[in-house]
This record gives C-alpha cells, structure tokens and sequence, in this order.
C-alpha cells in the first residue's frame, strides 16, 4: 500500500479509511521529518474528504430507501 498515492477517487470508504489511520498514525508517531509529515498531511486530507464524501453519498442512498418505505405505507 503506496501511503503518499494522492489518487484516492477508486479506493472504498474501508481502504481510505485505513489509509489514513496509517497516515494519522506515522504523523503522531512523529518518525518522519517535516517535509514527509507535510506529504502525509496533505494525503491525510485528501483521504478524510474521500471518506466523508461516501459517507454522505452512503446518507443519502439511505434517506431515499426511508423515504420511499415511508411513502409506500402512506399510499396503503
């Protein structure tokens, strides 16, 4: 697993996630130098709005099964 691949656009909600444990994890370790702490920061970014953009897209699909379910039962 290549951590600083800034290409994240095909990576699940589960392997971005765990991508940025490891990044969160090799910041706060503190065993990488300013520049790489930089790197994994800006990487640690890109995976955060990775994640919480399928989140959302994950809300969303849901609400539309609540609200069709509920719909249905209005109609009956």
């Amino acid at each position: 697993m290549d951590l600083l691949n800034k290409d994240v656009t095909n990576l699940s909600f589960e392997e971005a996630f765990e991508r940025l444990n490891k990044v969160v994890e090799l910041i706060e370790a503190g065993d990488v130098s300013l520049d790489e702490s930089i790197k994994y920061y800006e990487i640690g970014v890109l995976l955060k709005n990775h994640c919480e953009e399928k989140l959302k897209n994950a809300e969303t699909k849901i609400k539309k099964v609540v609200d069709n379910k509920i719909k249905n039962i209005d109609e009956q």
